[in-house]
């Protein structure tokens, strides 16, 4: 393991604890190992709707982490197309449409039993642009930069997106979360994403970081386990290599920042 995964693993043990010490852990729990769910995720949710990359966007990803349903919810409310990605991106993208959902049936669609029965698998030709993006989170800080659970499903997300030419350099990101998981510094490898905009219960915040994004997915990283646990993923080679395109595999080189006390 090396030192910057060391510090991202002890930063997610002093949050999920920090959280459960003071009472605001939510289920599911235990929040060890999750995108942790928080009391006032649905304030935090609220808050974003109101920014204006919300209000624009016509479609709109979201993870599909319990802290985030409300948000999902809210997109459906508001009328505009939601994209989940299905848990460990075992089964790629879902689309749903709130035009062909009936209003009652939004909060069951806003859970991922409930989207995988209201909406439909996205083959990579029929996925949107997206004007928008959201990533669970469990820490952040000032720059944006995001620490998630550790499996790196959110930097897959945003590659493939990227590759596919629905998301680029511009298009914001999001994130919701409670105070707590709000620290001085979260560190950082090269590819992973940082957020432009965090919601909180009580706050929205626009975040100082100017990092590079990825331009695509770092093959060599991915590994050939984590690479046929995602179908998507040898679609997507596959497209590529038909079209001659060489993979962007060469591994980027680990920031090992100064560490700060969080």
């Amino acid at each position: 393991m090396t030192r910057t995964a060391e510090r991202k693993a002890e930063l997610r043990e002093r949050v999920w604890q920090a959280l459960e010490e003071a009472g605001v852990a939510r289920a599911p729990l235990p929040l060890h190992g999750r995108i942790p769910n928080f009391d006032g995720a649905d304030a935090a949710a609220w808050l974003l709707s109101q920014v204006d990359e919300f209000r624009r966007a016509r479609t709109i990803k979201v993870n599909p982490d319990s802290p985030q349903r409300p948000l999902r919810l809210l997109v459906l409310k508001s009328g505009k197309i939601l994209v989940v990605p299905t848990p460990r991106m075992a089964g790629g993208f879902l689309m749903l449409d709130p035009r062909s959902i009936p209003g009652k049936l939004h909060g069951l669609a806003s859970t991922i039993s409930g989207a995988r029965q209201l909406g439909r698998t996205a083959s990579l030709t029929s996925l949107p642009k997206v004007d928008l993006m959201v990533a669970g989170s469990v820490a952040v800080d000032a720059e944006g930069n995001r620490l998630g659970k550790g499996a790196g499903y959110s930097e897959i997300e945003y590659a493939v997106l990227t590759e596919l030419g629905l998301v680029d350099k511009r298009t914001p990101i999001a994130t919701t979360i409670h105070e707590l998981q709000l620290v001085s510094s979260v560190p950082v490898d090269l590819f992973d994403l940082q957020v432009n905009i965090v919601a909180t219960p009580d706050r929205i915040i626009r975040t100082t970081g100017g990092r590079d994004r990825s331009p695509g997915i770092f093959w060599g990283l991915l590994g050939s386990k984590n690479a046929k646990s995602i179908p998507i993923l040898d679609e997507l080679k596959s497209r590529r290599q038909a079209k001659g395109r060489p993979d962007t595999s060469e591994r980027p080189p680990e920031l090992d920042l100064p560490r700060k006390d969080t």
